[in-house]
């Protein structure tokens, strides 16, 4: 999945205006315009398309931590020069507050089973021996999960 696919995929679950995006950004302290939201929204082959950096999704990722669960103390943390699906993943599931059951309720929702040895895996660093790596099938099922959870008069999966 393309950093630009996750944002658009969560711009939908949480059905989320041009202003509410602006706005998420804005909560990390990173200012974006209208049009450069709407370039990063666009399908993939639009001549206007920009891709969207990892640095900047991030920043969107904090900003949806912020305004979910308000803003930490002390420093506002730096944008991880790289993203993975593990990190993205573990950024959703502090914005969303949800812990390893409603994780797993959620990915049932799509009729994904995940055990919840497997999901912590996820979640531990890199270095650690039970450490695996979240693969683009287990992120779009959350991300799907998410969408049904968040709009369930809405049955269908994302639209491509």
């Amino acid at each position: 999945m393309t950093n630009n696919d996750i944002l658009r995929r969560i711009r939908y679950a949480f059905d989320f205006k041009d202003n509410a995006m602006v706005e998420v950004f804005a909560a990390a302290d990173h200012k974006v315009s209208v049009q450069q939201l709407h370039n990063w929204l666009r399908k993939d082959d639009d001549a206007q398309f920009v891709a969207l950096s990892d640095a900047e999704l991030g920043s969107y990722l904090d900003g949806l931590i912020n305004i979910k669960r308000g803003k930490r103390e002390g420093e506002t943390p730096q944008a991880l020069p790289r993203l993975t699906n593990n990190v993205i993943f573990q950024k959703l599931r502090i914005a969303l507050n949800m812990k390893a059951e409603d994780i797993l309720e959620t990915m049932q929702l799509v009729d994904f089973r995940l055990s919840k040895h497997e999901l912590s895996a996820f979640f531990r660093k890199p270095d650690h021996k039970n450490y695996r790596e979240c693969k683009d099938q287990i992120l779009r099922n959350f991300l799907n999960g998410v969408q049904r959870r968040l709009r369930p008069q809405d049955h269908s999966v994302y639209p491509q």
